[in-house]
């Protein structure tokens, strides 16, 4: 790969469709529920250990995504925005980055904007045509089943910097 992956520094992700399957459950008195996976958890806190970034960038709002990011320790996240550009631009310059150190996954059309100019756009395995084309990488699971966990490991490997990272993991565990 030509790309020099090393310089990937901030991973931002889509919510709806990448974390979660894109279903969401909403009762008559307006509560609404998100199915997220634990896997997803455990890639921020691999993604943590690789020194990446990640930010969350959703085209809907919903309490569920900022409760799960805060979970999470998440900070930067923009909850409902179709036009997502603003928040990238905002993100790139509050960490000094260029498009060449930004990762992008996501899934559907609110997406391609961002993935046009990132240096890693990643689709999901369910993601629209449009957006696998797009990408340079697409997940092997689909949205809601670990996708972004999988991209995340897909980043530091491509960075080299598995074994590292693996040893980093163990010894928060072991130190937790």
């Amino acid at each position: 790969m030509s790309l020099n992956m090393k310089k990937i520094k901030l991973f931002i992700s889509d919510v709806d469709g990448v974390w979660t399957d894109g279903t969401f459950y909403k009762g008559t008195d307006g509560m609404e529920f998100k199915r997220f996976t634990v896997l997803d958890g455990v890639g921020t806190a691999m993604a943590r250990a690789a020194d990446l970034k990640i930010a969350l960038i959703s085209g809907r709002y919903s309490e569920a995504t900022e409760h799960r990011a805060k979970e999470l320790k998440i900070e930067d996240v923009y909850n409902g925005s179709l036009n997502k550009i603003p928040a990238y631009e905002e993100l790139k310059e509050k960490y000094n980055l260029d498009d060449s150190e930004i990762a992008y996954i996501g899934d559907d059309l609110i997406d391609i904007p961002i993935m046009e100019k990132v240096a890693v756009p990643i689709a999901v395995e369910n993601a629209i045509q449009a957006v696998k084309d797009i990408a340079i990488y697409t997940t092997k699971v689909s949205g809601g089943k670990g996708a972004f966990r999988e991209a995340v490991a897909w980043i530091i490997e491509e960075k080299g910097e598995s074994e590292i990272v693996l040893q980093r993991m163990k010894d928060r565990i072991k130190n937790s």
